[in-house]
Protein backbone atom coordinates (compact mmCIF):
# COMPACT_ATOMS: atom_id res chain seq x y z
CA UNK A 1 0.00 0.00 0.00
CA UNK A 2 2.81 2.30 1.05
CA UNK A 3 4.64 1.70 -2.41
CA UNK A 4 1.41 2.99 -3.83
CA UNK A 5 1.19 6.11 -2.53
CA UNK A 6 4.60 6.86 -3.03
CA UNK A 7 3.94 6.16 -6.73
CA UNK A 8 0.99 8.55 -7.35
CA UNK A 9 3.33 10.99 -5.08
CA UNK A 10 5.57 11.21 -7.34
CA UNK A 11 2.96 10.74 -10.60
CA UNK A 12 1.57 14.10 -9.27
CA UNK A 13 4.92 16.22 -8.44
CA UNK A 14 5.85 15.20 -12.19
CA UNK A 15 2.09 16.32 -14.01
CA UNK A 16 3.04 19.98 -11.29
CA UNK A 17 6.59 19.64 -12.76
CA UNK A 18 4.96 19.43 -16.58
CA UNK A 19 2.59 22.30 -16.22
CA UNK A 20 5.31 24.35 -14.58
CA UNK A 21 7.65 24.17 -17.09
CA UNK A 22 4.80 24.23 -19.79
CA UNK A 23 4.64 28.26 -20.30
CA UNK A 24 8.60 28.92 -20.22
CA UNK A 25 8.73 26.18 -23.19
CA UNK A 26 6.15 27.48 -24.86
CA UNK A 27 6.20 31.07 -24.46
CA UNK A 28 9.52 32.31 -22.88
CA UNK A 29 9.06 35.63 -24.52
CA UNK A 30 5.79 36.72 -23.13
CA UNK A 31 6.70 35.13 -19.58
CA UNK A 32 9.23 37.78 -19.82
CA UNK A 33 7.03 40.37 -20.31
CA UNK A 34 4.82 38.94 -17.30
CA UNK A 35 7.85 39.06 -14.66
CA UNK A 36 8.16 43.03 -15.95
CA UNK A 37 4.69 43.28 -15.89
CA UNK A 38 4.40 41.44 -12.01
CA UNK A 39 7.43 43.86 -10.58
CA UNK A 40 5.13 46.50 -11.19
CA UNK A 41 2.25 45.19 -9.40
CA UNK A 42 1.88 45.97 -5.37
CA UNK A 43 2.95 42.99 -2.62
CA UNK A 44 -0.47 42.80 -1.65
CA UNK A 45 -2.45 42.08 -4.85
CA UNK A 46 0.89 39.28 -5.70
CA UNK A 47 0.08 37.98 -2.45
CA UNK A 48 -3.92 38.09 -2.79
CA UNK A 49 -3.37 36.14 -6.23
CA UNK A 50 -1.17 33.93 -4.44
CA UNK A 51 -3.83 32.97 -1.83
CA UNK A 52 -6.66 32.47 -4.59
CA UNK A 53 -4.33 30.26 -6.28
CA UNK A 54 -3.72 28.15 -3.00
CA UNK A 55 -7.43 27.96 -2.51
CA UNK A 56 -8.21 27.06 -5.41
CA UNK A 57 -5.94 24.11 -5.16
CA UNK A 58 -6.76 22.89 -2.09
CA UNK A 59 -10.60 23.07 -3.41
CA UNK A 60 -9.25 20.79 -6.45
CA UNK A 61 -7.31 18.48 -4.29
CA UNK A 62 -10.72 18.03 -1.74
CA UNK A 63 -13.08 17.64 -4.70
CA UNK A 64 -10.50 15.37 -6.41
CA UNK A 65 -10.82 12.78 -3.39
CA UNK A 66 -14.37 12.79 -2.32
Amino acid sequence: MENVNLKFFLCVVGMVLVLEGLPYFAFPEKLKSLYLKMQEASDTTLRMMGFLAMVIGVLLVYFGTS
